[in-house]
């Protein structure tokens, strides 16, 4: 008879994610694992088989839990422009305000883009977010269309935020969305 998980497989990858936020996706090893979850590495070997097989799992769960916020703040926004902001908004907040935390982060979007699966999941989740955008913005023009440019200004103005850390990344990436219909009216 197998023996009772001590960690359900969620728990166990939200430590991965910790730890591959914390300190970048190289430092996700079994023993670095098994060290914060108290789970020896031979158990991680069992339910993983490989380190990348390991990697790969947290972060599709990472894909799931952005993919559920991403409905859930699209459901609850109006479907206006302003609504639109509000999702971008709401989807910028795990960023908080450390320009270093984003930074690590993009360590973390070049392990997606290295993995075709999670690549194909990024991929997922873009035409799902566009889709959602345009729904906001249904009244314009070619609403699709505007949502990609509304999606690459958003992630623009991450970047540039993640530079000059002026102030709250929200309160920056309002203000440049914003700024961003503001001239598609003009």
């Amino acid at each position: 008879m197998p023996r009772r998980r001590t960690r359900s497989d969620e728990q166990l990858l939200a430590m991965v994610l910790a730890l591959i936020h914390a300190e970048g996706p190289d430092a996700a090893t079994f023993a670095a694992v098994a060290k914060a979850s108290g789970l020896s590495g031979s158990t991680l070997v069992q339910r993983f088989a490989t380190k990348a097989a390991m990697l790969r799992a947290a972060l599709l769960h990472a894909w799931d839990r952005l993919d559920m916020e991403t409905a859930r703040l699209a459901g609850t926004v109006p479907k206006t422009p302003e609504g639109a902001i509000a999702l971008l908004v709401g989807l910028s907040q795990d960023y908080g305000d450390n320009a270093a935390a984003y930074g690590e982060g993009l360590l973390v979007l070049r392990e997606d883009f290295r993995d075709p699966v999670l690549r194909a999941r990024g991929a997922a989740w873009g035409t799902a977010l566009t889709a959602a955008v345009a729904r906001c913005l249904g009244s314009a023009k070619a609403p699709e269309t505007m949502a990609r440019l509304m999606l690459s200004q958003w992630q623009g103005s991450l970047l540039w935020w993640g530079f000059s850390a002026e102030g709250p990344v929200a309160a920056y990436v309002e203000t440049e969305l914003r700024r961003f219909l503001a001239a598609l009216k003009s």
